[in-house]
């Protein structure tokens, strides 16, 4: 009966000790816990770099690097790597000149003998007179710089004067004004750009001489283009 008593004794005072530290447990506060780890092998998790993100590991973002990730010298994300497209030289631009003042002349005549109108007749002729003064100089400028041009027309041009010669009256009208007025936009901004980028002195001066006739001939043509737009509304509201 007394081992009974002691034993049940051992069993209660033990019992007692795991009680404690589970209580202890189970009162602890939410605020009390301990702060949890962040997991490092989560990319998304705050503070952890992202590869999938802009940042201090992407080249692209970076100063001093292309599109493609490599080195280079732009702005992070430009194209200012690329080379800049280079200009027309000197000789390629005497050539094309001397190619283009040939059909201006060739097309002037055809103005000034199919044109339906006075004004189309006329600003033929001019071009006739004009460029063919200065065919003539480019020929010297040519000469004095050792650059072969040709003497006669290519197929492309060619094909312009062709291609109107086969038209007349209204139809012949129309189509010229509009080579005129793409052709001399196309004529201002190549002796522009020669006459401020040149290399050869000799060929810079002639494309500065030449400049301002061209750009009274894209003036004169633009009101063509003009008159002939308002005859054809006019027409269109009989």
């Amino acid at each position: 009966m007394q081992q009974r008593k002691l034993l049940m004794s051992f069993i209660v005072a033990g019992g007692m000790v795991c009680f404690q530290p589970l209580s202890a447990a189970l009162a602890q506060s939410p605020d009390q816990q301990p702060p949890t780890q962040p997991n490092r092998q989560n990319p998304n998790t705050p503070g952890s770099p992202n590869p999938n993100m802009p940042g201090s590991n992407d080249r692209v973002s970076q100063p001093g690097y292309d599109r493609t990730g490599q080195p280079g010298t732009g702005q992070p994300g430009t194209t200012s790597d690329m080379p800049a497209r280079s200009k027309m030289d000197d000789k390629t631009f005497v050539k094309n000149a001397a190619i283009g003042g040939m059909a201006e002349v060739e097309l002037g005549m055809l103005a000034a003998e199919k044109g339906s109108t006075d004004g189309v007749k006329q600003f033929g002729q001019k071009m006739v007179d004009d460029h063919s003064k200065a065919n003539d100089e480019l020929k010297e400028v040519a000469k004095k710089e050792s650059i072969p041009i040709p003497d006669s027309l290519d197929a492309k041009h060619r094909a312009r004067v062709d291609s109107l010669s086969k038209l007349s009256g209204s139809a012949f009208d129309r189509a010229y004004i509009k080579d005129q007025l793409k052709d001399h936009q196309q004529d201002v901004k190549e002796f522009q750009n020669e006459a401020s980028s040149g290399s050869m002195p000799a060929v810079k001066d002639f494309a500065s001489k030449t400049l301002p006739t061209l750009q009274e001939h894209l003036s004169m043509v633009k009101d063509l283009d003009k008159g002939k737009k308002s005859t054809s509304a006019d027409r269109s509201k009989q």
